[in-house]
C-alpha cells in the first residue's frame, strides 16, 4: 500500500496540474486568438467585467485600432467600449456597442449624453473598419479604428456590459461595483513600433504605417502580462512531484 505521505504528495501534484490547466487560471489577453486574425501591438486584461482590450496606437495619423472582448451580462445582451472626450465615466462617452441581431453580431455607434439619454448616431470623432463577432465561449468582440485628437497623450476609456437589447437599443446595465469600476485612463506614448505588428488600416488619405503604441495608466498586473510561462514551470514541478511519488510507492 502506498504510504500516506506519498499519497498526499500525489494528490497535491494532481491538484496543482488541474489548477494550472484550468482556463479560468490561464486565460489572459495574450492567450486569446482572435477569429478574424487581426493583430495588435498590445493587449490588456481590463480590471473589471472579465474584459480585454487588444490595441495598436498609430501616432502618425493619430488613430487607435482596437479589439474589445467581453461577455454580455446575458446571452441576449450587449457589450460596449467607449472613449469619453469630456470626462470620466459613461455619461458623455462615445461608444462602440455590439449585440446579436438575427443570429448575427452587429456593432453600432452611440452617443451616451447621459444614463437616460442614449442615442444611436455618428460619434464626435471618425471611426472606420467597424465589425463584431461572437466567440465559442460566449464573448462578443468589437473591432474598429477611431481617430483621436492630434498629439493626445491620454484617453478616458469606459467599457460596459448589459443583459438586454430592445428594438436595437441597449437597455440599462447593472450598477454593481464591477460595473461602476469599468473605466480607466489609456496613456498614449510614442515609441518605435514592431515591424511585424499590424492593425486595421485607416482611409487611403491617411498614412498606413504604425507610429506608436499605447500603455494603460495602471499597476503592472493590469498590463496584460501572460501567465503561460509561469504556469508551464509550475506544471513541470507538479508532474515531477507526482512521478516521484508513483516511483516510490
Amino acid at each position: 500500500m502506498m504510504p500516506f505521505s506519498i499519497a498526499v504528495a500525489s494528490l497535491l501534484g494532481l491538484c496543482v496540474c488541474f489548477l494550472l490547466i484550468s482556463p479560468a487560471v490561464s486565460l489572459t489577453c495574450t492567450s486569446q486568438t482572435l477569429k478574424s486574425n487581426h493583430k495588435f501591438d498590445q493587449c490588456l486584461d481590463l480590471p473589471s467585467l472579465d474584459s480585454y482590450l487588444h490595441y495598436s496606437y498609430n501616432a502618425t495619423n493619430s488613430s487607435l485600432s482596437i479589439a474589445f472582448v467581453a461577455p454580455p451580462a446575458k446571452p441576449e445582451g450587449w457589450v460596449a467600449w467607449a472613449i469619453n472626450p469630456t470626462g470620466q465615466g459613461m455619461a458623455g462617452a462615445q461608444a462602440l456597442l455590439a449585440f446579436k441581431s438575427n443570429s448575427k453580431v452587429v456593432v453600432k455607434t452611440f452617443d451616451v449624453a447621459s444614463y437616460s439619454s442614449i442615442t444611436e448616431s455618428k460619434l464626435s470623432f471618425e471611426t472606420w473598419d467597424l465589425s463584431a463577432e461572437a466567440t465559442s465561449n460566449g464573448n462578443l468582440v468589437i473591432y474598429g479604428s477611431v481617430k483621436v485628437a492630434e498629439k493626445a497623450d491620454k484617453l478616458n476609456i469606459v467599457w460596459q456590459v448589459g443583459g438586454q437589447v430592445t428594438d436595437s437599443k441597449p437597455q440599462m446595465h447593472d450598477f454593481q461595483p464591477k460595473n461602476l469600476k469599468a473605466k480607466d485612463t489609456l496613456v498614449l506614448e510614442k515609441v518605435t513600433a514592431s515591424p511585424t505588428s499590424s492593425s486595421p488600416s485607416p482611409s487611403a488619405a491617411q498614412a498606413p504605417e504604425t507610429g506608436g503604441q499605447s500603455l494603460i495608466k495602471s499597476t503592472p498586473e493590469k498590463g496584460g502580462q501572460s501567465l503561460i510561462k509561469s504556469n508551464h514551470l509550475a506544471l513541470f514541478f507538479g508532474l515531477l512531484l507526482f512521478i516521484a511519488a508513483v516511483f516510490h510507492s
